[in-house]
């Protein structure tokens, strides 16, 4: 039976905090399969697992977004025909500690029973098979699917069979510093059969989940402050909270009712954060980042966005709408408050959805699927922040600035840094398919000119149709020139090959260029080309292999080790690695001299040839691209999808170190490339 795409990523994020260490075969769960006479023409199956203390198995019945569910499949035959569904007995419901959901699992034993209409007097055998998944309080098992047979002889009692689960290589939860290996017989990603079983790996640690969640949540509060200051809303705030203190009896009151007021406001946007989440899904969600039409579609919306804020047309939302919640407000009470929030959500909108739109989109690029919640939360604590202040404070509202044409003029900035995002999503569908059209000089143009417009724009030099006479430039906006400018001029020396490590990640990488870069790039020095690599194709001018057999084949035939560098045309970590850490001159030497590099793009639309395609066995679909078989070979081999993702074999495909992610830590990556090679001569 073939895993959907769905369960199998929930299987691989659940697996945090584990380290790859030295393999150890657990087979905790034994299945015992029998039938007896219920009737004259009906006979019940039982399959009954023995699991082991402290281990469980899961219930048939799991939502989408948790584990593994067990389930049953029944060969067709003219002998038998199945009555009703397979039942269970009694589960355990409790909060599972793995997925952090509230689950039914059966521990020491789960019975399992399907009834079955017997249509023949002879001896049959029913054929069948179960998928199944177990976990212990700190690590689970890849799911198994075990076949069973059980023999009926007309209307006596069957004969009782037996079968164990087959055993699973996976890593024990401590002894973090030792090795596992990872033997893979084939030398192919495309080869991997679906009985290797290889050592689960985590798609992130707990840290670095938290400072993903802290920098949506920063980034949504950055963009709700942006929010106040457009047109739409600045000028609410001092209508609002005047409507607070004087429709309200006493002081209390009024700051109550600002309160619950702001509290509605977050609600509202965090409620559509969960919207996102629970319609997109966590698959979804996951493949948002490498997916062609997903990034295609955000750069259309991006551009939109953009052209609404410059001014040539508003978004807005049905007006029936909007007056249907402004009813609703004068209800007065907590509803009524709660709908004058609502109004306000309506009426900004065509402000505040270009930045929801923005930070949504950056959210659930993330792939994890509380993203979109978190980004809500930080944006509605901004939006409604200064309701709940200046009710409490209303002196402050004195020192407000009066609104003008300088509001009008943050949407402007706004729309202007809104193109210059889009363009990102573009590179990433040029990337993938290899276009050309939009490589690193041409993407660093655009930037340059997109900012220089902007520079010129606060200083009154570029005006749109709806903007108002600017006297003099202030000194905010004079200030906001410089930074521009100096960002402009920080920009140029990139279009002849400097790495701009301020924005590494965003442009196209240093080796998709049009050729404009002095010298070999941050590689330096001219150096054989090896044959089977494509250093055109490489950061800093190295020598990297693309496939995964030839730069094994190399590695033996040099008598170095091999690093295997997981990555994506669209992954902005990888870029940031390699800009940052890479380009240091003491790992570019021990790249060089230590190691065999092979880069592997789990993301490259390049098609494989008919001979080579075949079917996922983790994933169930179709692996039809390069880049679908190298991401098959991650998560098939590794457990993992996640990029960039940094793995160092020896000659038998045995894992010298623990692998290593994203972290831009210099010194620690040099550790990593050390401690593999020393592990590599020790062998």
């Amino acid at each position: 039976m073939q895993l959907k795409i769905t369960k199998t990523v929930v299987f691989l994020a659940v697996l945090l905090g584990i380290n790859l260490t030295q393999a150890q075969v657990f087979s905790p769960v034994k299945w015992n399969f029998s039938s007896k006479k219920i009737s004259d023409s009906e006979a019940e199956i039982t399959l009954k697992a023995s699991i082991d203390k402290g281990w469980h198995v899961y219930s048939q019945n799991i939502a989408n977004d948790g584990p593994v569910p067990t389930s049953f499949n029944f060969e067709k035959s003219n002998n038998y025909s199945l009555i009703g569904k397979v039942t269970e007995g009694k589960a355990i419901e409790e909060q599972d500690v793995n997925f952090g959901m509230l689950l039914k699992f059966f521990e020491h034993e789960a019975i399992f029973k399907q009834k079955v209409k017997l249509l023949s007097n002879k001896a049959f055998t029913i054929k069948g098979s179960l998928e199944y998944m177990c976990c212990d309080n700190t690590k689970c098992l890849p799911p198994e699917t075990v076949e069973f047979e059980v023999k009926l002889d007309g209307a006596s009692v069957t004969e009782e069979t037996k079968a164990a689960s087959p055993a699973v290589v996976t890593p024990p939860a401590t002894e973090p510093e030792t090795t596992s290996p990872a033997k893979d017989s084939s030398t192919s990603p495309a080869e991997v059969k679906p009985a290797e079983k290889k050592n689960t790996e985590p798609l992130k640690t707990q840290v670095e989940e938290k400072k993903s969640a802290l920098g949506i949540f920063i980034a949504g509060f950055l963009g709700g402050l942006l929010a106040l200051l457009t047109p739409c809303v600045f000028p609410m705030i001092p209508l609002t909270v005047s409507f607070f203190t004087k429709q309200s009896k006493t002081r209390k009151q009024g700051i109550s009712n600002a309160l619950l007021y702001s509290f509605s406001i977050i609600a509202i946007y965090v409620s559509l954060g969960m919207l996102i989440t629970l319609s997109l899904g966590p698959d979804a969600l996951n493949a948002m980042a490498s997916n062609v039409w997903v990034n295609m579609a955000f750069f259309i919306i991006f551009v939109i966005f953009a052209v609404s804020f410059l001014g040539a047309f508003e978004i807005t939302l049905p007006n029936s709408w909007i007056n249907k919640a402004d009813a609703a407000s004068e209800k007065g009470g907590m509803i009524g408050i709660f709908f004058m929030a609502f109004t306000l959500s309506l009426v900004s909108f065509s402000c505040t959805g270009p930045i929801i739109g923005s930070l949504l989109v950056q959210a659930a690029v993330g792939g994890n699927v509380i993203n979109p919640v978190i980004g809500m939360i930080g944006f509605s604590s901004a939006l409604a922040l200064p309701f709940g202040l200046f009710a409490t404070f209303p002196g402050w509202l004195n020192s407000l600035p009066k609104s003008g044409g300088w509001l009008n003029s943050v949407k402007v900035v706004l729309g202007l840094l809104e193109l210059a995002l889009a363009l990102k999503f573009l590179s990433n569908v040029d990337l993938a398919y290899h276009w050309g059209i939009l490589k690193r000089e041409v993407f660093i143009a655009l930037w340059i000119i997109i900012f220089a417009l902007l520079g010129f724009y606060l200083l009154g030099k570029l005006k749109f149709s709806h903007d108002s006479e600017l006297k003099y430039v202030s000194i905010p906006r004079l200030i906001f020139a410089i930074i521009t400018f100096s960002f402009v001029v920080y920009l140029v020396p990139g279009m002849w090959g400097a790495p701009l490590k301020l924005i590494s990640g965003f442009p196209p990488p240093t080796f998709y260029n049009e050729g404009w870069a002095m010298g070999s790039g941050s590689g330096g020095a001219e150096k054989k080309i090896i044959e089977g690599t494509s250093p055109e194709h490489c950061p800093h001018n190295l020598n990297c292999f693309h496939d995964y057999a030839l730069a094994l084949a190399y590695a033996k035939k040099v008598g170095k080790p091999l690093m295997v560098d997981f990555t994506g045309w669209s992954c902005v970590n990888c870029r940031k690695m390699e800009d940052q850490v890479w380009v240091d001159p003491r790992v570019l030497q021990r790249l060089n001299d230590d190691y065999v590099l092979v880069s592997l793009y789990v993301d490259d639309k390049t098609e494989l040839p008919e001979a080579e395609k075949y079917v996922s066995p983790t994933t169930g679909k179709k692996v039809k691209t390069t880049g679908n078989k190298y991401s098959d070979f991650q998560t098939n081999r590794f457990k993992t999808n996640s990029q960039p993702y940094y793995t160092l074999l020896d000659h038998n495909e045995q894992l010298l170190t623990e692998p290593q992610g994203y972290d831009p830590d210099i010194e620690k990556f040099i550790s990593f490339l050390d401690k593999g090679k020393e592990q590599f001569l020790s062998r």
